[in-house]
């Protein structure tokens, strides 16, 4: 695929948008995040009723429901039940569980841990095929429970969720999916020898999330959340306090976790067609934005916090090849899996992505960010509908870009004028080695050798990381006028702070990680090649 130049040494694809070559064209960098969460819109003093019932609603993706290490598990550890927590309504907050053999899909930490109480911490060749037939009698122990055994019957979900967030959802299935839909989905199990998948996991784990009474089969996730803002009492205004909206970033992320651009075109607003695509053309994006956004205006919810989506290419399950471009670049050539050493790589033998892709990945980004901005400074102007509503921005991106190692921290040359680290909290400062966003590691002596922020799917946040989402929407809803109280009812004083010394006992990688996954990640490449954990894990939707 050929390139073109737009500007000083930023190329990007021929067959990139005409938005994203205008983008870079013009663009001398990255978007500059927005950390003002009013986005420089005031709104009048507040008139607010009342405590409504529903304290917290999220609904989103992956990284609202929990998901962890190729599997939705520990959801009393999301970023929603870490706000909970601090609220002091964590006992109220409805969540779904998944507790049965470390959860749907796969869960890499359990399995490889379970390897390394077998085989020990390295695997050697003679002990290859007892490590290959513990692995798939794992998975296939993993694939009876839930198509088969306990976890194929579906909990009764009475009482609404207030966790309504389902892993590998976009835009579009967040508008369309019910309950009804999803049921019908789920075919008749195999117990496949070789693909050892739990077939119709995603809808396995999403009616788990659904209310199934009879008045609910067809409610939408948006439509759920708008039954929590009709349950109010008389004396209040709203029914839900918070609502958070954290999606889209599976409208791009199947770009580095299948290392492939195919960039959306007819269908991309169809359940049935839309997952050829791996990302979203901007203006694709802008229409799946504006129905999102209707929906969300219905839901009567006092304060409405929306999350930016983070730039993919940062997430280590696709490790930048070599050096950079060139001095000052954010890109390095090539983009492959994270186990794949410079000296090995082979562009005409295996998977990558370019650079040039890389950069129109990020612009579009960049662009589905500014959208989601003008969606929020609009609504705030009351220029949506005349009604000026409590909207919020969390640039969720730029938070990720300040700690974004191999692109910035550890490059002085290729941080932008706005950059600067993001300072983590002091528990989390004082871990050792600090913690970081390269793909996490053993360091042979039952500790951490780098890492700590992206869990073992070089995707999804480690329990610490969830705690940092939590902390800083956290900030947001203090701004806001909400008010967090000590479990047993007394008001909180001061600036709210997550207890990170909980996080960091309940994050078993942070504190130990398996010992059998190296600096090299060769054990990973092994498990990749032999039982296709990534297909497993990552691209396990619709």
């Amino acid at each position: 695929m050929t390139s073109r130049v737009v500007g000083d040494k930023e190329t990007v694809p021929e067959d990139a948008p005409g938005e994203v070559k205008d983008k870079a064209a013009k663009s001398a960098g990255p978007r500059e995040p927005c950390f003002d969460p009013t986005v420089g819109v005031a709104l009048p003093p507040p008139t607010w009723r009342g405590e409504p019932r529903n304290r917290l609603v999220v609904v989103g993706d992956s990284l609202t429901h929990g998901f962890q290490s190729g599997a939705v598990f520990n959801t009393d550890l999301s970023y929603g039940a870490i706000i909970a927590y601090e609220l002091g309504w964590l006992d109220a907050f409805r969540f779904p569980r998944y507790a049965g053999l470390g959860g749907l899909p796969i869960n890499l930490e359990l399995l490889l841990r379970d390897l390394e109480s077998r085989v020990g911490s390295d695997i050697s060749l003679w002990e290859l095929p007892l490590a290959l037939f513990r692995a798939r009698q794992f998975m296939d122990d993993v694939e009876d429970y839930w198509e088969r055994g306990p976890g194929s019957v579906y909990p009764t979900v009475g009482a609404i969720n207030h966790a309504l967030a389902v892993y590998g959802w976009d835009l579009r299935d967040a508008l369309d999916w019910t309950a009804d839909q999803l049921e019908a989905q789920i075919v008749v199990p195999k117990d496949d020898l070789v693909q050892q998948l739990v077939e119709n996991n995603s809808e396995r784990a999403a009616l788990r999330v659904y209310p199934r009474g009879p008045a609910d089969r067809d409610l939408t996730l948006f439509d759920a959340a708008a039954r929590l803002g009709e349950d109010k009492d008389d004396d209040t205004d709203q029914g839900i306090e918070t609502l958070v909206v954290f999606l889209g970033a599976n409208n791009a992320l199947r770009t580095v976790t299948d290392l492939t651009v195919h960039w959306s075109g007819p269908g991309y607003d169809s359940l049935a067609d839309k997952g050829q695509y791996t990302i979203w053309r901007p203006e694709h994006f802008r229409s799946e934005l504006a129905l999102v956004v209707d929906e969300v205006r219905k839901i009567k919810a006092r304060h409405v916090i929306w999350c930016t989506v983070p730039h993919v290419t940062i997430a280590p399950i696709a490790r930048g090849i070599g050096g950079k471009i060139a001095t000052g670049s954010r890109y390095f050539p090539y983009y492959g899996r994270p186990w794949v050493t410079d000296a090995a790589f082979n562009a005409s033998r295996d998977l990558h992505i370019t650079g040039d892709e890389a950069r129109a990945v990020d612009y579009a980004i960049d662009l589905f960010n500014e959208d989601i901005t003008e969606a929020i400074r609009t609504e705030r102007s009351g220029g949506g509908d005349g009604t000026a509503r409590d909207w919020y921005l969390l640039d969720i991106a730029g938070i990720l870009d300040r700690l974004a190692a191999r692109r910035y921290i550890n490059d002085v040359n290729a941080r932008p004028p706005w950059w600067t680290p993001y300072p983590l909290p002091p528990t989390l400062q004082a871990l050792q080695p600090p913690i970081d966003s390269r793909f996490i590691s053993g360091d042979g002596h039952g500790g951490r050798d780098q890492g700590g922020l992206f869990s073992l799917d070089g995707v999804h946040p480690t329990t610490v990381a969830y705690g940092v989402i939590a902390q800083e929407m956290i900030a947001i809803m203090e701004g806001a006028g909400v008010t967090f109280r000590h479990p047993g009812g007394e008001l909180r004083t001061g600036p709210v702070q997550v207890d990170f010394g909980r996080l960091v006992l309940r994050d078993t990688l942070v504190r130990f990680p398996p010992q059998i996954v190296d600096s090299s990640l060769q054990t990973l490449a092994w498990a990749d090649e032999h039982l296709g954990w990534v297909l497993r894990t990552l691209k396990s939707h619709f």
